[in-house]
C-alpha cells in the first residue's frame, strides 16, 4: 500500500506556518480564561478614572480626558510586550519549552512573531473594551481628521513596539533571573516618560526627545494629534515626522532582534548554554 508523502515546509512556508502555530494558542486563549478579560479591563479603567477626575478637578481642557482614555487603552499593548513578549523566552526556559523552540526547524524569529500576532489580537480586545467603556463613562468625543494617517500611526507603532519586544526577549533571556526585575523596573517609568496620561510635550524638549526611543512615545503623540484634531498644538512633533521616526524605529528594532535571536539560536544549538538550568 502506497503512502502519500507530505511536502516538508521550508523557507517562507516554514516561517509562515511557525508564526501561525505559535499565534494560535494566544488567540484561542483570549476567550478561554474569562477572568483575564475582567481584571485586565477593570484595573486599567480604574487607573484612567483617577486621571480623568484629577483633570476635571483642576479644570483642564476637555481634550485631556481623551488623552488619558487613549493612553489607558494603549497600556494594554505595553504590558503585553513587557510580560508576554520580552519575558517569554525566559519563562519558556524555566518551563522547559525553550529546548523545543531551539531544536525545532522553525526559526525563533517566527516563534516570537507568532507571539506578537497572537498578543496583538488578545490585547486588542482589551484595549478596545477599555476605550469603549471609558469613552462612554466620561463622554469623550473624537474628531478624526485623517483616518488613513491614524491607521498608519497605529500600525507603525505596533511594528516598532513589538520589534522592541522581540529584542528585549533576547536581552531578558541572557539576563537570567534578572528578567523579572527588569520587567518590574521598566513598567512604571515608561508610563511617565512616554506620556501615557498627558502630552509628552509637557516633559520638555530634551526629555521627550530621549523618550522617543520608546515607540509608544511618538505613537501616542501622533494618534492624539490625529484623533483630537482640534488640539494639535499640544503635539510634540508634526505627525509626518513622528511617523517617519516610527518607521526607522521599527526597522532598527526588528533588524536588531533578528540578529540577536539568530546569535542566541546558534549558541543554543552548538553549545547548549541557553537551555541549561542553573541549580
Amino acid at each position: 500500500m502506497a503512502t502519500e508523502r507530505v511536502a516538508k515546509a521550508t523557507g517562507v512556508r516554514l516561517f509562515w506556518a511557525t508564526m501561525w502555530a505559535r499565534a494560535y494558542p494566544r488567540m484561542v486563549g483570549t476567550f478561554r480564561e474569562r477572568s483575564w478579560l475582567f481584571f485586565e479591563t477593570l484595573l486599567p479603567v480604574l487607573a484612567v478614572s483617577g486621571y480623568v477626575f484629577i483633570y476635571r478637578a483642576i479644570q483642564a481642557p476637555p481634550a485631556y480626558t481623551g488623552f488619558a482614555v487613549l493612553g489607558g487603552a494603549m497600556t494594554a499593548f505595553w504590558l503585553n510586550v513587557l510580560w508576554s513578549m520580552a519575558s517569554q523566552l525566559y519563562w519558556d526556559k524555566d518551563q522547559g519549552n525553550l529546548e523545543i523552540y531551539v531544536l525545532a526547524p522553525g526559526p525563533l524569529m517566527a516563534v516570537l512573531l507568532g507571539m506578537a500576532v497572537g498578543g496583538m489580537v488578545m490585547t486588542g480586545t482589551r484595549a478596545a473594551a477599555i476605550l469603549v467603556i471609558c469613552s462612554w463613562l466620561f463622554d469623550v468625543s473624537y474628531q478624526v481628521a485623517q483616518p488613513l494617517w491614524l491607521v498608519a500611526a497605529f500600525v507603525l507603532t505596533m511594528a516598532a513596539l513589538y520589534g522592541m519586544g522581540m529584542l528585549f526577549a533576547s536581552v531578558f533571556l541572557v539576563s537570567g533571573r534578572e528578567a523579572w526585575h527588569l520587567s518590574n523596573l521598566l513598567q512604571e517609568p515608561i508610563y511617565l516618560v512616554s506620556g501615557f496620561y498627558f502630552p509628552v510635550k509637557a516633559l520638555g524638549f530634551w526629555v521627550a526627545t530621549f523618550a522617543s526611543i520608546i515607540p509608544l512615545t511618538l505613537g501616542l503623540d501622533a494618534m492624539r494629534q490625529l484623533i483630537f484634531a482640534g488640539d494639535s498644538g499640544l503635539g510634540f512633533l508634526p505627525v509626518p515626522v513622528e511617523l517617519a521616526v516610527q518607521l526607522v524605529l521599527a526597522v532598527v528594532f526588528i533588524t536588531a532582534a533578528y540578529f540577536a535571536l539568530a546569535k542566541l539560536e546558534q549558541i543554543g544549538r552548538e553549545q547548549g548554554r541557553l537551555i541549561e538550568r542553573r541549580r
